[in-house]
């Protein structure tokens, strides 16, 4: 397996709240993507460990992945120790991604800036040639950061306008988180409360760039680009 694209989260329907649609376009320019989920989110409200890993395997259908894992780390006592670390260098080196998308390093919840420490260490850990002698070096070239939940400036923003519906159909896949139940009613909004809510993020960052639909990344480095001329999005 050789992904060109992966995406690392800490719960399922995380990827599908963040770059969902990156992921969609990715995949209809032909390229091969994944997505993996650190925890089976079994400290939630709603739904089982079973039911949302086999929730996570239907949205990847409309997220159009070729591959989809889940590493069953403890939900809500996820930590950046060193097993950790190396059980999540040792999947990298064996999908061997190009481009892997983390969660933004600040947030809400300790899982998902936990899962962006643990990702960033371990694309530098798979790296290493002595790391590990059963399995083949390899460090992603390229590493971002979905910031869609972040109050931060985007590095740059993904027109997903001929996404979103997919996108949206992957994320209410999960049922029991997004279905109409009793438990945790006064936590979880209904259905249209839910697409009202993230067609309007995702309207913010699309507008950001002039298009319907958006959704944010950061990077740490400087790009580079080659021909100011053919640069998109207005200044003025």
């Amino acid at each position: 397996m050789s992904l060109d694209v992966l995406a690392i989260a800490a719960h399922p329907d995380d990827i599908e709240q963040t770059c969902g649609g990156t992921l969609i376009r990715m995949a209809e320019m032909g390229y091969r993507t994944g997505a993996l989920d650190l925890t089976a989110g079994d400290m939630g409200t709603r739904g089982s460990p079973e039911q949302r890993v086999a929730e996570s395997e239907a949205a990847a259908k409309h997220l159009l992945l070729r591959w989809r894992g889940n590493l069953h780390f403890p939900d809500a006592r996820l930590e950046n120790d060193l097993a950790a670390r190396m059980t999540l260098a040792r999947k990298i080196r064996e999908l061997r991604p190009r481009v892997v998308i983390l969660p933004y390093w600040q947030a809400r919840h300790p899982d998902h800036y936990r899962a962006g420490e643990m990702g960033y260490e371990a694309c530098f850990l798979a790296g290493l040639k002595k790391l590990d002698e059963s399995t083949e070096p390899h460090r992603p070239f390229k590493i971002l950061y979905s910031s869609v939940y972040a109050d931060v400036k985007p590095s740059f923003v993904v027109d997903i306008g001929a996404q979103f519906e997919r996108r949206m159909a992957a994320l209410l896949s999960y049922a029991s988180q997004y279905g109409e139940t009793g438990a945790g009613s006064d936590l979880f909004p209904q259905e249209a409360e839910i697409r009202e809510r993230l067609g309007a993020i995702a309207r913010f960052y699309g507008n950001q760039i002039g298009v319907k639909y958006g959704e944010p990344f950061v990077v740490k480095e400087a790009m580079q680009i080659d021909d100011i001329v053919a640069m998109p999005v207005r200044s003025i």
